[in-house]
């Protein structure tokens, strides 16, 4: 979510995701939740943790740090990420944005435990959410503490009854999404155009529930981190076999949001969202194309002046040379209709549209990394004074560059 983009859901569509398929074994491709109950077991010695997730070709430490907090918690383990980034692009939005960048991507560490009846997962720290077609926001520039989720983001406590069968709550990554909040976690840099339409962060309670091949989740929220608990949001995933699985997802308010002090407006906190995905993983391929559709109905009383939604598709995929080298690629188109606001929610103006390509080499060598990535974003029906530059040009390059460890 981004300060121009994000999206929702209303009663009939809360109903249909409590029911979904949410067809797939949470692909680290596609769903930004890590799947309910990769955390419930303690894992083998050495092995990655499952939280936070990361889609390849990007891994986590396979020795993680760990300190014996017994007898209430078992092994608490400590990973992390730091990483620096660069950039450099055409047409900087007047006013908004730089022609070169240099910033932090990331200065997280990850504290969490896996086993027992209670369980809790900590992830302190600064981080950039870099988004293709948006200008650039440094940490500097937008502070963690007061204008994002605050310093620590994601923080959660969890009950786990069984294997099968578990709650958290707290500060939780959203259950929508090809892609994930931060940029060690993803295959590119970037996070894409469509992933600006979701939200990132609910505050709120989940259920999640292993039903054989099929993982459920369902969690009450708020929304787009707007403090009222009115949003909901589902998914159900199906694990196919270990190459093939599918998704569905959906979210959004079931009573009127009315917060207004948030970073995406009120257009956004009451939109309706609703994904569906699928990931081919077989080395040296993965693959994950979906589909992803929006929609906010007008509220005069809310600024709402006229009816608006977004639909679009992506594919992203990455293709792994040998154990140090892959590539990573994402195409996407994404079309508006309608005005929310008047940038609309695609944010260039009433019936724009746009389309980006995003390449992104990637090096790593035990915990470290370095990735450099090309970006192409190219907009049409524009309205003057919305588009890159100046508010007139349609097209923005980037080039970026990222370096730094998973440790």
């Amino acid at each position: 979510m981004t300060p121009r983009f994000s999206t929702g859901l209303r009663v009939g569509t809360a109903c249909l995701i409590a029911a979904a398929w949410h067809l797939g074994d949470h692909p680290a491709a596609w769903a930004q939740q890590p799947a309910p109950g990769a955390a419930a077991a303690a894992p083998p010695s050495p092995a990655p943790m499952a939280t936070p997730a990361i889609s390849t070709p990007l891994v986590a430490n396979q020795f993680p740090m760990h300190m014996d907090v017994a007898p209430f918690f078992g092994p608490m383990y400590v990973t992390g990420a730091v990483s620096g980034l660069g950039l450099a692009q055409t047409d900087p939005v007047l006013g908004l944005d730089r022609r070169f960048t240099l910033d932090v991507g990331n200065a997280q560490a990850s504290l969490q435990t896996t086993e027992g009846f209670f369980q809790f997962f900590l992830q302190p720290g600064i981080y950039a959410l870099p988004t293709v077609g948006v200008p650039y926001k440094r940490v500097t520039d937008m502070p963690t503490s007061t204008n994002l989720f605050g310093g620590l983001p994601v923080a959660w406590g969890k009950i786990v009854f069984n294997d099968n069968f578990s709650i958290q709550g707290g500060k939780l990554p959203t259950l929508i999404g090809a892609e994930y909040m931060f940029t060690f976690q993803n295959m590119n840099i970037q996070r894409g155009l469509l992933w600006a339409q979701e939200n990132v962060i609910n505050t709120g309670v989940q259920g999640n529930l292993i039903t054989g091949p099929v993982t459920w989740a369902l969690s009450i929220n708020d929304g787009f981190y707007t403090g009222q608990y009115n949003y909901i949001t589902g998914s159900a995933a199906w694990t196919i076999n270990p190459t093939n699985s599918m998704i569905l997802s959906a979210g959004g308010p079931f009573e009127r949001n009315t917060a207004t002090n948030t970073p995406v407006g009120p257009q956004y906190n009451n939109s309706t969202i609703i994904a569906a995905g699928y990931t081919y993983n077989d080395a040296p391929w993965t693959i994950t194309p979906y589909v992803q559709y929006t929609h906010v109905d007008a509220d005069a009383g809310l600024g709402i002046i006229n009816d608006s939604s977004t639909i679009g598709g992506a594919i992203l995929a990455n293709y792994k040379f040998n154990d140090y080298v892959s590539l990573a690629g994402r195409w996407e188109y994404i079309d508006s209709s309608g005005a929310a606001t008047g940038a609309g929610l695609l944010g260039y103006g009433p019936g724009s549209s746009a389309m980006s390509f995003t390449l992104t080499p990637t090096y790593q060598n035990g915990i470290y990394f370095l990735r450099g990535e090309a970006s192409v974003v190219e907009l049409s029906s524009v309205t003057p004074g919305l588009g890159f530059g100046s508010g007139n040009s349609r097209t923005q390059a980037r080039f970026m560059l990222e370096t730094g460890v998973i440790f």
